[in-house]
Formats: C-alpha cells, sequence, structure tokens
C-alpha cells in the first residue's frame, strides 16, 4: 500500500495523533516534556501519537498552549471527528480491515459495507440534520472508502437481512431501486453472500437487534453489537460464541441465498417500481 493509500485508512485519532508528533519532534519536545506542559503522562502522550487513546479537551487545549499554535490542535480534531468517523466507531473499523470473515445481521437499515453513496448520504442527513452538506459528504466519503475491503480475495461477507432493510424507504424510490441493485450486483459475486429474514419468521425476526461478528486468521473472533449510544466491542468468548449461536439460527429461519434474491427482485419492482 502506498503512502497515499495507507493515509485514507488512518482513523481520525490517528491523523490528529500523527500531527501533534510531528509538531512535538519539530519542536525538538520529547513525549514526557509535552506530558509535563499539558498535564499528563508521558504513556498517556505516547497513545495519543499512536491513535490508541482519544485525546481529552483539556490534552488538545495543552497542546496548542505548549506549541503556542494559537487553537489550531482543538480546529484540527474537531474537523477530523465532524468530516470522518466518530470515535466509539473507530475500534470496529481497525478490525473490519483486517478481517477474513464477516458475519453481519442487519435488523433496519443495511451495513455501511453494502451502502450506496446515496442511501448513506440519506442515512446519514436522518441522522444529523443541521450539519452542513460538507460534514455529510465527509462521512460519505468515509463510508465509501471501506468498500474497498470488498475487493479483496481474502476476505469473505455473509449478510442476514431482516426484510425490513428493504421495504424502509431510505432517501426515496430511486435511491433504493439503486440500492438494491447494488445489492444484487455484490451477491452476484464470489465473496458476497445475502439471505433475507422475512417479516414471516416472527419472533425469529423480531427480538434481535443489528450485530456484527468478525474474523481473523491469526486471532479469535470478536462481536460488535448496535445499541443507543452507537456501538460496543465485544471480546468474551461466551459472549461471542452465544451470538455466533444466534447467527445461526438467523440463518435457518431466513430464506435461502437464491430464494433472497429473488425476494429483492420482487421487492425492487413491486415497491420501487421501473427506472
Amino acid at each position: 500500500m502506498n503512502e497515499e493509500a495507507a493515509e485514507d485508512y488512518l482513523t481520525p485519532g490517528q491523523r490528529f495523533g500523527r500531527e501533534v508528533k510531528e509538531v512535538r519532534l519539530g519542536r525538538k519536545l520529547t513525549q514526557k516534556n509535552l506530558g509535563l506542559g499539558t498535564g499528563y503522562s508521558e504513556g498517556y502522550v505516547s497513545k495519543v501519537e499512536a491513535g490508541k487513546q482519544q485525546p481529552s479537551a483539556d490534552f488538545i487545549a495543552g497542546c496548542d498552549k505548549v506549541f503556542a499554535t494559537g487553537g489550531l490542535f482543538t480546529r484540527l480534531y474537531a474537523s477530523l471527528q465532524e468530516s470522518g468517523t466518530p470515535t466509539w466507531f473507530e475500534p470496529y473499523l481497525a478490525l473490519e480491515r483486517r478481517a477474513s470473515w464477516i458475519l453481519d445481521y442487519s435488523a433496519a437499515c443495511l451495513m455501511g459495507l453494502l451502502q450506496t453513496d446515496a442511501y448513506a448520504r440519506a442515512i446519514f442527513r436522518a441522522g444529523h440534520p443541521r450539519e452542513e452538506p460538507g460534514v455529510i459528504e465527509g462521512k460519505v466519503d468515509g463510508r465509501m472508502r471501506r468498500r474497498d475491503a470488498l475487493e479483496s480475495p481474502d476476505l469473505s461477507l455473509w449478510v442476514v437481512l431482516h426484510e425490513a432493510c428493504l421495504r424502509t424507504v431510505v432517501g426515496g424510490h430511486a435511491v433504493m431501486r439503486s440500492q438494491l441493485d447494488h445489492l444484487l450486483d455484490l451477491a452476484s459475486g464470489p465473496r458476497v453472500d445475502l439471505q433475507v429474514l422475512p417479516f414471516t419468521a416472527g419472533a425469529a425476526a423480531a427480538h434481535t437487534l443489528s450485530f456484527t461478528l468478525l474474523g481473523f486468521a491469526s486471532s479469535e473472533p470478536v462481536l460488535w453489537t448496535d445499541d443507543a449510544t452507537g456501538g460496543k466491542l465485544h471480546q468474551k468468548a461466551s459472549t461471542v460464541a452465544f451470538q455466533q449461536a444466534t447467527y445461526d439460527r438467523l440463518r435457518a429461519h431466513a430464506l435461502s441465498p437464491d430464494a433472497s434474491l429473488a425476494m429483492i427482485r420482487t421487492v425492487r419492482m413491486e415497491d420501487y417500481g421501473s427506472d
């Protein structure tokens, strides 16, 4: 991966940390010096610079004071958070990029890897109705970059979609037609499998919130669950195993892959009409 491509995959926290490090080195300060000037430990500074620790507001203000940058770092961090990935989602993205398999259950809207830009834009606009267009576009760009993972021959993606994902009109009929066409295109390839969990599955389709399981070549699988604050990462083996069993039950209640694609085509024509 070249340097420009690697830049695309830095999280906002990593980008901020890199800028702190470059300015610190330019001023010939050690991490201990910066820690003393901002009121934090040397270890804290090291973690911020590596993108492993989200900086506090006091630390960011302290950087501006120590470096005499007149609020530059405060503005930089705000800009990265507005146009990039929310802090709570960074752990998931770091894992998604190195996963060898992903099992996803989408209960209400499609997971990010499956979204078209127009669908993602509508989702972000609904969730952030007062944001400036440039902020929304930054979020859309970040989500679209995630789709590069689907080009990797080392990744397989299996998604169980609740029927609500197909019936909920996100962005209007034209957006949904394009989105469902995109799903059909993805499922025609070798690395994406789709199953639809219909409303008729009853309780099996109604009791579970969206979640994602990620597997790796050289480490144990992990679980990401949606919640009211955005999401949570789970690594406890018993919790992951329980949700894997839940996923198996969801697949068992879902339509077969072929029947699922037939249903997507039917919904596309009956609910959203022709082009």
